[in-house]
């Protein structure tokens, strides 16, 4: 045990991988501080909160591990920097990664300032893995009877009497628009450019991204695909433009591109919009065959 670090702060969800979490912790002789984070407070019509039930959860497993249990309440900073995001997000056509806006805002800025203000704690640990060492666009179109806001790119829509199943290629928030293109593996499904937001990296810039304004990496934006090659050019405004050795199928934006170099984590941005589309590419060259 680091003599620096004793009073480590575990937030304690009630699920599986934070009560490892903690058991490890003291298991490695760190004294230990189990807090439940309530980030939502609204029962469901029959009068039950989920969040009561991990609660309870959560303050057996500190109970079973012998260690103290405190409650502490968020709602208030979810409801604004999480809820009221997601909302604003939906609203222009996007969509976002709950997951990621809470780690940011919730986990590692309210709960560490809380943990380091108020538990004296020397480190906060949380549950999270670490590893260390034919188509619909030709004319036709069809009616989807919810809003823009409750549809995300690759997302399969069902359209009765048709006998190939749907998914949505492309939003227009400008005028409410959904395209859809027939076949889970339609091309215009896929992309392989993309802009991202200015990037957030966990140490500095990359020194070659910061002299050259270009670097070569290794992409993902679903946690569970394979890691992808890539070209990054930074333009004037820091944003990402995001060359991808492959097309990869349903890029969305509002969710968000992450940068690897081998085992390490280098960063991530959030996706603002993709580049043409394989269907539309195609097509440009198919034109231009002809023109020609």
């Amino acid at each position: 045990m680091s003599s620096a670090l004793k009073n480590v702060v575990c937030a304690i969800s009630g699920g599986v991988d934070s009560c490892v979490a903690a058991l490890i912790l003291k298991n490695r002789g760190f004294q230990v501080q189990g807090v439940f984070m309530r980030n939502w407070d609204i029962a469901d019509e029959k009068g039950f909160c989920q969040a009561d039930h991990d609660k309870e959860d959560a303050e057996y497993v500190c109970r079973k591990l012998n260690i103290p249990f405190i409650e502490v309440n968020f709602v208030k900073e979810y409801w604004n920097n999480v809820f009221s995001y997601l909302l604003h997000e939906y609203k222009n056509g996007f969509t976002p990664n709950p997951d990621i806006l809470c780690n940011k805002k919730i986990k590692f800025d309210a709960f560490f300032k809380y943990a380091l203000r108020h538990l004296k704690a020397d480190a906060i640990a949380t549950g999270h893995y670490a590893r260390i060492a034919t188509s619909g666009k030709d004319g036709q179109s069809f009616k989807l009877l919810r809003g823009i806001h409750c549809w995300t790119i690759g997302q399969r829509c069902a359209l009765p009497g048709l006998p190939t199943p749907f998914y949505v290629a492309e939003k227009n928030v400008t005028n409410q628009d959904i395209l859809v293109a027939p076949g889970r593996m339609h091309p215009a499904l896929f992309h392989q450019t993309l802009v991202t937001e200015p990037p957030y990296w966990i140490n500095n810039p990359p020194d070659t991204l910061s002299t050259n304004r270009t670097l070569r990496c290794e992409f993902r934006f679903q946690h569970r695909e394979p890691l992808v090659n890539c070209l990054l050019f930074q333009d004037q405004e820091q944003r990402l433009q995001v060359y991808l050795e492959k097309p990869l199928r349903a890029l969305t934006p509002g969710q968000y591109a992450v940068f690897y170099d081998g085992e390490e984590c280098l960063g991530s941005a959030r996706i603002l919009f993709q580049g043409p589309s394989m269907y539309d590419l195609e097509a440009e060259q198919n034109k231009s065959f002809l023109v020609s």
